[in-house]
């Protein structure tokens, strides 16, 4: 478990040409059990989301709502806003790329680049995707196509400012192939380290950092007529936030030199590129420290297609609280497949899993255990004369792996932990059948049936400390079940100096209403 210390994660700032849906639901929600995790460990927790306004994509977007472009985009931002308030997400610091702390910012990391002649101005010609906001190379496209958006690039040419990218090809291979070296950082899962690194060994192009005649954006300071590439804006929202360009180095209570650089870039791999090449050069162009970690999680289909709206098969996330609840919604998109990986989502699926892993296992353990306890014990746990946890040693095991994959974002291997915790549970129950012992008047049998829902409260306790970041609202009603004195915080902050859980004696357990209605 960690110790107590700074931890700035991030998700991506997402795109305002539509309002959010599972996937940017997905991503954040992984920072948001991070963050939480964190902050459950003591440490003070800095989480940074928010919206990417500027660019062609955008002003198209407004033009098809036949919106002036500030208002569509302050609506789209507070769509985001409402979305991740809907399903809990603890963000520290939303930031637009509109918001004028962010353009100050931006204006200072280039001209800072144009002074350390970085920069150098030249004519390019390319195709240029607008939904993606790139150029495309020959050998990127697809049947001549964009192999994302399947539409035709549009080809420009114009006279851009380029940064030197080519000349970080060898530092970035060191930085990151190295891991002693003082600026290492990681890039995970190991497979998207292994393509970075193949792709930089080929040799890297200089890039162009801005765009002519482009209305929608940041001007360059030196150059007013040029505005800044939307991509190198949008990475610069990462320090922006903490203060840099600011007077004093700060924004809020958030000083740049306390808080940069960031314990964990979360993205998809849909833009590891731009994060672990672009991003870095840009940084050490600009004499800044790197990240310490890009996780770059995989792409989902739905039903097996790519997402669409031509297709219908977008999902939002309210769509999924309304099924499911925001908890649920939250457990299930974590438990879809491993972080990381690539894979598949339907409703049909997370219906089976929401039945299957909450309504019939936990949903049924904490159903049944506190209803014993009120049935058989009037409602009152005693320790058990004698009692010890030997039988409780997977448990340990079971929470010290659940816990580990908190740290590391294995969220399924904290999610199969659970579940195996509620298995030994249940399975515990049906094996001593409690309710035989609760029927009879032998002393033996009394004791037996206490040390049995003893064990299983006590269980039910290490599996609420686990589901606390992944479902805040559900473990906080658990939690209340179980008259706990101490907050879940206090309790994990003080296994790590004790492992083990204890129940007080006398302790007054409710019973629980269905928290998992079955689907």
């Amino acid at each position: 478990m960690s110790l107590n210390k700074r931890f700035f994660v991030t998700t991506p700032i997402y795109y305002v040409n539509d309002l959010p849906h599972i996937g940017h639901t997905y991503t954040t929600v992984a920072a948001d059990v991070v963050s939480r995790w964190r902050r459950l460990m003591g440490d003070d927790v800095l989480f940074l989301t928010g919206t990417d306004e500027h660019g062609a994509k955008i002003l198209e977007a407004a033009a098809g709502k036949k919106k002036d472009v500030r208002e569509y985009c302050d609506e789209i931002a507070a769509g985001f806003k409402n979305a991740w308030k809907n399903m809990g997400i603890s963000y520290d610091i939303f930031i637009r790329t509109t918001d004028l702390l962010h353009e100050d910012a931006v204006r200072k990391f280039t001209g800072g680049l144009n002074e350390k002649k970085e920069l150098n101005f030249s004519k390019y010609e390319g195709r240029y995707c607008i939904q993606c906001e790139k150029y495309l190379t020959e050998t990127e496209l697809s049947d001549g196509l964009c192999p994302d958006h399947k539409t035709k690039p549009v080809v420009q040419s114009e006279e851009n400012y380029f940064f030197n990218l080519s000349k970080y090809r060898d530092k970035l291979l060191e930085i990151i192939q190295d891991t002693c070296h003082p600026q290492h950082f990681e890039i995970l899962p190991a497979e998207r380290k292994n393509e970075i690194t193949g792709k930089l060994k080929k040799g890297l192009d200089d890039i162009s950092i801005s765009r002519a005649e482009m209305p929608w954006g940041i001007p360059l300071p030196f150059d007013p007529g040029q505005t800044v590439y939307v991509w190198v804006d949008a990475l610069i929202n990462y320090i922006s936030a903490v203060g840099y360009g600011l007077p004093g180095q700060k924004n809020l209570n958030y000083a740049f030199s306390d808080w940069w650089p960031a314990d964990v870039h979360i993205i998809g791999k849909d833009i590891l590129w731009f994060h672990c090449v672009i991003w870095p050069a840009l940084l050490l162009a600009s004499g800044l420290p790197l990240p310490k970690k890009i996780f770059a999680h995989g792409y989902f289909t739905v039903n097996g297609q790519k997402m669409s709206k031509t297709v219908g098969n977008v999902i939002r996330p309210a769509e999924l609280i309304d099924i499911f609840g925001a908890d649920a919604s939250r457990f299930l998109l974590l438990a879809a497949f491993p972080f990381g990986s690539d894979g598949d989502i339907s409703l049909d699926d997370f219906r089976e899993k929401y039945n299957a892993y909450l309504a019939d296992n936990i949903g049924n353990l904490i159903s049944r255990t506190t209803n014993m306890v009120e049935k058989y014990l009037g409602g009152r746990l005693t320790v058990p004369a004698g009692w010890t946890d030997s039988n409780l040693q997977e448990i340990r095991q079971l929470f010290s792996e659940a816990a580990e994959g908190l740290e590391s974002l294995s969220f399924e291997k904290t999610i199969r932990s659970i579940i195996s915790m509620s298995t030994f549970c249940n399975q515990y129950i049906d094996r001593e059948e409690p309710w035989r012992l609760a029927s009879s008047v032998a002393p033996s049998d009394r004791q037996k049936l206490q040390k049995i829902l003893y064990d299983v409260i006590l269980v039910l306790k290490h599996i609420t400390l686990l589901l606390a970041p992944l479902m805040p609202e559900t473990s906080a009603k658990i939690w209340g079940l179980l008259d706990e004195k101490e907050e879940m915080a206090a309790v994990i902050r003080g296994m790590r100096d004790k492992p083990g859980l204890s129940l007080p004696s006398g302790a007054e357990i409710k019973k629980s209403p269905p928290l998992f209605p079955k689907q």
